[in-house]
């Protein structure tokens, strides 16, 4: 790009009003030159007109005419202002270390003299033999930045020990006993590894599409199960709610038909009295004339009429009690509870199916059963044998409880598994974190990493400190495990009866997890991991 280069000077292209280059100059008849708005303005604000400059007065406001030569120098002059302005070295190239004002763009850097020179300034190092010998190199940024700061001498080598650029001196020093390589050499080496890491990058890319993808799936999912969560319960909502009203109608109807009874025998009693008063009232009234007449013969005629009184009841003995509520909320709430417990006697089966849905396939570990304990073939069955086998104490197996874990093992997500317990008397099953002290005696709890359902001959209990003691289910065969990690939930179901046991809720996962059963009976009936029968899974 070709430099401008002018004698003008800026002084003379500006207006002495505002200082910048002329917009429109317009000359006065004194020859001083200003912007027209600028001097428009000046005058505006003046009493009497006269050059800014000169002070010159004029009689009359002079009628002003644009300069349109000196327009056009000014015109010119802001354009060669901005091409002296813009730089000669374009973004990202190197400038010549030599150039005073504007600065060529630099052809050369040399390693010798650690500068950077554009073609005029490179002529010496091409001309003069002395410097004929510098060793030039490609235009370099920064050269300071590419010398060692201990020996003043350029970065050329790389040490693979240290991972750092070094100088001729640093190899034969610090670095003498470590592997140090050409620069070049090393660069072909992370060359090829970029390459290596840039053909990974796409592969990295599609995985985090597929991961984006997988997790808008969930999201979806989470969308259309909430919904028809929402859908199902409301309909049980909506049939509970009809239960209280008719309930609460129900009971408004006893009371009031018991409070009806009561004010129409009331009113009932009130008429009858008011109608003795009335005949009473009557008699008295006869009375009262009869004993004032002096007819002995109507009087003698009329007493004998008088002398038996109206019939009347004997009122003593007659109340109106107010009517008894008692029982009645009670027999209403009653039958409301009834109501209520058939409506929760419907979930655990809907909600049994769900969890269901989350069957893994595990098989247990031999690596950590108790030396007692006989495994199937497959993996599914254990029983305790009673006898003690010689087998290798290794670090993942039981030896003071007659325990064995899966070789699944869970992290993230939900998963569900059946154990058959059929003929066993004593049990404990469910999930325990990979830590869990597998030589000594332990307190079982959530806190020392085990989520267990223990079932003895005194009942069925949460393995915690205290336990957490269950309703003894009759006829307990199998039992469903469901965990939920990332929402620390454990629950046990009751498969055969299609009921919740119990779930332990807020717990604190932070290692992986793995199911777990005890064989606490010395008989020949194993625990079994079962299938989930294909027949219940069905989501409702």
């Amino acid at each position: 790009m070709a430099c401008a280069n002018t004698s003008w000077s800026e002084e003379n292209f500006s207006c002495s009003i505002c200082l910048d280059v002329f917009s429109s100059p317009v000359t006065t008849t004194c020859g001083h030159n200003f912007c027209r708005t600028c001097i428009t303005k000046f005058w505006d604000e003046q009493v009497k007109y006269k050059c800014p400059v000169c002070n010159k007065l004029f009689n009359t406001r002079p009628d002003l005419q644009v300069n349109t030569f000196l327009s056009e120098l000014a015109a010119q002059f802001r354009t060669t202002v901005r091409v002296k302005e813009q730089p000669c070295v374009e973004p990202g190239e190197v400038p010549c270390d030599v150039c005073t004002g504007t600065q060529q763009k630099a052809v050369k850097s040399c390693l010798m003299c650690f500068t950077s020179y554009c073609q005029t300034h490179l002529e010496p190092h091409q001309r003069v033999a002395g410097l004929k010998k510098h060793r030039l190199v490609e235009p370099m940024d920064r050269l300071e930045d590419r010398m060692c700061k201990k020996h003043d001498r350029l970065l050329e080598l790389f040490c693979r020990t240290e991972q750092v650029c070094v100088c001729q001196f640093c190899r034969e020093a610090d670095h003498k006993s470590h592997p140090v390589v050409p620069l070049k050499e090393e660069y072909e080496v992370k060359t090829a590894l970029l390459g290596k890491i840039e053909a990974e990058v796409p592969q990295m890319i599609q995985e985090r599409k597929l991961k984006i993808k997988e997790i808008k799936d969930t999201v979806e999912l989470s969308n259309k199960d909430a919904d028809r969560e929402i859908a199902h319960g409301g309909q049980v909502f909506t049939a509970l709610i009809g239960c209280v009203e008719k309930g609460r109608d129900e009971f408004n109807q006893t009371v009031q038909e018991k409070l009806k009874s009561t004010v129409k025998r009331a009113e009932d009693l009130i008429k009858e009295l008011e109608q003795e008063i009335e005949d009473l009232t009557n008699r008295r009234s006869k009375v009262k004339r009869l004993s004032h007449t002096e007819d002995h013969l109507h009087f003698l005629q009329t007493f004998r009429s008088l002398k038996d009184p109206p019939p009347t009841r004997d009122w003593t003995t007659v109340e109106v009690r107010p009517p008894s509520y008692v029982g009645t909320l009670r027999r209403s709430l009653d039958q409301l509870e009834e109501t209520l417990n058939m409506e929760m006697k419907k979930l655990p089966d809907s909600e049994l199916k769900r969890v269901q849905q989350y069957e893994v396939d595990v098989t247990l570990d031999p690596d950590t059963a108790y030396p007692c304990l006989i495994l199937s073939e497959d993996g599914k069955q254990v029983h305790d044998g009673g006898v003690w086998k010689d087998l290798p104490d290794n670090p993942k197996r039981f030896t003071y409880y007659a325990c064995v874990l899966t070789r699944q093992s869970f992290s993230s997500g939900r998963f569900y598994f059946e154990v058959q317990v059929k003929d066993k008397t004593v049990w404990w099953l469910g999930v325990a974190r990979e830590s869990i002290d597998r030589k000594g005696e332990t307190v079982w709890t959530p806190e020392t990493g085990y989520w267990t359902l223990l079932y003895t001959k005194e009942g069925l209990a949460f393995s915690d400190n205290p336990d957490v003691d269950l309703p003894l289910r009759a006829g307990l065969q199998k039992v469903g495990v469901f965990v939920d990690y990332d929402e620390g939930l454990v629950s046990f179901y009751d498969v055969e009866a299609r009921v919740h046991i119990y779930s332990a809720t807020g717990c604190t996962f932070t290692e992986p997890l793995y199911p777990i059963l005890d064989d606490g009976d010395i008989n020949s009936a194993p625990l079994i991991i079962s299938p989930v029968n294909q027949q219940t899974r069905t989501l409702v």
